[in-house]
């Protein structure tokens, strides 16, 4: 009897409790109901302050009742109805398109506008080196052999024949789309693991970064210089125009983002250097997604549109036609919530 009469104390206790507080876990209810349909922004401010205020105390009542032991359906109710309540409160309300198309509309375009000195490294690295590889060719052509692996001269080297070098650049090969599409794979997986590790190996005071990209940058010198030697200084720049206009951005996109890392750690100002690498990683991050972005483009028109377009007029419209379209995107877009000029005094503050 004992027994039972304890029982019977804790479902009126649980009735009591429920009855003083279940029209605010009802009203509760429907709001999160309407909000996980119609989002936040279908609530009025006073139901959106409304939503919190009944959130706080449902989850009060769900402490209490913890503690005093109510029966298990009702732990259950306010545990779910909580948990639902909570993603409506504090979860992000974007979805996951939403998420990228912000990413992509603002987010990178933003970063790139913000990592001034950082893409000045990347670009001055492939830079440099492209000068200084053309200038040690002509000082000796053996040089070639130092910078450019025998896998990919393909037979491209000094002394080759006009006729040889000019084949390379205009035989399309095996055109089938099978095979293209082979080769458009290794050279997209080539390219990106090449810019993983150039992006990696930032975070140890950008040097590594900027060496590795400065030595793509001596590769595509002497390569360069070897076909203007030869004569086709212009069927080279439009054969690499085409899909280098991309590529090698990326490659200096990916320095870049390795170089935000390396200079947090280099220079962290007011902050920890745990805190700086932290910060800058976000901007990092962003441009490496980009560099993903440009060498999937890029491999896709190496891979098919360079063998199949044969026409020099033709291949610098499309490859620097591809780069302004990238210039334009990532200089015009984002620009209407003003977070550019805010987010670079935060970064000159910290």
């Amino acid at each position: 009897m004992t027994g039972l009469s304890a029982k019977n104390a804790d479902l009126i206790r649980s009735s009591r409790f429920r009855a003083e507080r279940e029209a605010g876990w009802k009203e509760l209810d429907q709001l999160v109901t309407r909000t996980e349909k119609a989002g936040l922004p279908s609530l009025r401010y006073e139901e959106a302050q409304k939503l919190a205020s009944l959130y706080r105390q449902a989850m009060n009542s769900l402490s209490v009742a913890r503690s005093i032991s109510m029966d298990k359906a009702l732990l259950s109710y306010l545990e779910a109805l909580c948990a639902r309540a909570y993603l409506v409160v504090y979860a992000p309300q974007e979805s996951i398109r939403g998420i990228i198309a912000r990413l992509f509309s603002h987010g990178i375009p933003q970063a790139v506008r913000r990592s001034a000195l950082p893409l000045s490294v990347g670009f001055l690295a492939m830079f440099l080196g492209a000068v200084v590889g053309y200038l040690l060719y002509f000082q000796d052509p053996g040089w070639f052999f130092t910078f450019v692996p025998p896998e990919m001269s393909d037979g491209r080297v000094p002394g080759a024949s006009y006729s040889y070098l000019r084949e390379t650049l205009y035989d399309s090969g095996d055109r089938s789309g099978e095979t293209l599409g082979v080769f458009a794979s290794f050279l997209f997986s080539h390219n990106t693991r090449i810019a993983i590790f150039i992006f990696a190996l930032g975070v140890f005071a950008t040097l590594p970064s900027f060496i590795l990209t400065f030595y793509n940058g001596l590769l595509l010198g002497a390569f360069f210089a070897m076909f203007a030697e030869a004569g086709l200084a212009l069927d080279l720049f439009a054969w690499l125009s085409i899909h280098g206009v991309t590529e090698l951005s990326a490659i200096c996109i990916a320095c870049a983002g390795g170089a935000q890392l390396g200079l947090a750690v280099l220079l962290p100002g007011n902050l920890t250097r745990r805190e700086a690498l932290r910060a800058a990683g976000r901007d990092a991050v962003k441009l490496i997604i980009l560099a993903g972005l440009m060498l999937i483009v890029a491999a896709i028109v190496e891979g098919f549109l360079r063998q199949l377009v044969q026409s020099i007029s033709l291949r610098l419209m499309i490859g620097w036609g591809l780069g302004a379209a990238w210039l334009a995107w990532l200089l015009l877009s984002g620009r209407d919530t003003g977070q550019d000029k805010t987010q670079t005094r935060d970064t000159a503050a910290s």
